[in-house]
């Protein structure tokens, strides 16, 4: 079984000349391919080469992926700027001047915006590609352990999904032998509702009457379609589970048709046991289908 869910969690960290930097990948239920991406500034340009990397590892699923990047202490230089500070200074003396104020502290002229400026060396094109490659195969290895986390639990629905369908072909079978399907049984119904038609019609339903209302009656009854139906969605609810790619819409699909059928084995049901049994696979459809919603 290669089924995968479409949920699940991966984080990747990266280093390159003095520069680091983390993915987290998440991912969770989603109609169809929906990306929630946020990048730090200076790296929106990544975001193309992103989504096209997300787009060849998923094909469904809600996902929300964040680089945090930050660059080494020693790739910052530290300038004083001395014209700045001795302009502080020569304020700071007037003011004492003109006041009883204390001489300025080195930690408080420092935090003067201007005072000291921060520079961020200027990477060259061959650095910044270099940088990007690097952070981009980091993506690529928090991808492969998303979709490693999601086949994971994928094998896990599959389990669980095999388990519903062993269910649901136990109570069909259930239903398909069932006393109550009989022809003496269906004999015995067919012929005390033809009855209750004729006290009903005070005697005056014509034999021709009675034969239509007879074949109706059991038509209604016949549950032989809705088991068949039932039966072949559990052999291609199989096929997908055995198969390869995305199959979840297609599972979403026989899950209503499971659903439907049972909905009408209800409606016909004429026998206690019968009605139960419906009801039962309703239940474990129902199970069914809240399983299927994960799959991709």
């Amino acid at each position: 079984m290669t089924i995968k869910s479409m949920t699940g969690f991966a984080r990747t960290d990266g280093a390159l000349d003095g520069a680091s930097w983390h993915w987290e990948v998440r991912s969770v239920n989603g109609r169809g391919l929906d990306l929630r991406l946020r990048l730090p500034p200076g790296l929106e340009a990544l975001e193309p080469r992103v989504r096209e990397a997300v787009s060849r590892s998923l094909t469904r699923g809600s996902i929300n992926i964040t680089l945090v990047a930050a660059r080494g202490a020693g790739n910052t230089e530290i300038r004083l700027n001395e014209r700045a500070l001795t302009q502080v200074m020569q304020a700071a003396d007037r003011i004492r001047s003109l006041t009883d104020a204390a001489p300025p502290r080195i930690d408080g002229l420092i935090a003067i915006k201007g005072v000291v400026d921060v520079i961020e060396p200027e990477d060259d094109p061959a650095q910044i590609e270099a940088r990007s490659e690097a952070i981009l195969k980091s993506l690529e290895e928090g991808l492969d352990a998303l979709v490693a986390a999601r086949t994971s639990e994928g094998t896990r629905l599959a389990a669980a999904l095999e388990a519903h369908l062993a269910e649901i072909e136990r109570l069909v079978e259930v239903v398909r032998t069932s006393p109550a399907r009989t022809p003496d049984a269906i004999e015995a119904r067919l012929k005390e509702q033809i009855r209750r038609l004729v006290d009903a019609g005070n005697g005056a339903l014509e034999p021709t009457r009675l034969h239509q209302e007879a074949v109706l009656l059991a038509t209604r009854a016949d549950v032989e379609e809705e088991l068949q139906r039932l039966t072949s969605h559990i052999g291609a609810a199989r096929e997908l589970l055995a198969g390869a790619g995305a199959v979840g819409r297609k599972l979403d699909f026989l899950a209503q048709e499971f659903n439907r059928e049972a909905n009408t084995l209800c409606s016909k049901a004429n026998d206690l046991d019968i009605t139960r049994a419906g009801l039962a696979l309703k239940t474990v459809i129902d199970q069914l289908r809240e399983q299927v919603q994960n799959i991709e």
